[in-house]
């Protein structure tokens, strides 16, 4: 449900208003003469996404395409 407000109102109270929208999450209609102007509604963060998440963070070093040296446990067993 949204909320209707006087652009007057606002102007008075606006960081109010934004700690209102961004803890209720509601939506907040500003009118100016009557006339709707302006929805003012809580600003979403966009996922993470988990592709390429770490590029730029890890550093390959060596090949990690041959095969490793040495007896993994598995084998020995």
């Amino acid at each position: 449900m949204s909320k209707v407000m006087k652009a007057t109102e606002f102007k008075a109270g606006c960081l109010a208003v934004m700690d209102q929208i961004a803890a209720t999450g509601e939506t907040v209609i500003l009118t100016k003469r009557g006339r709707s102007m302006v929805r003012l509604s809580p600003a979403t963060n966009p996922p993470k996404r988990l592709c390429g998440f770490f590029k730029g963070r890890i550093r390959t070093t060596g090949d990690i395409i041959a095969p490793a040296d040495g007896e993994w446990a598995v084998e020995a067993e």
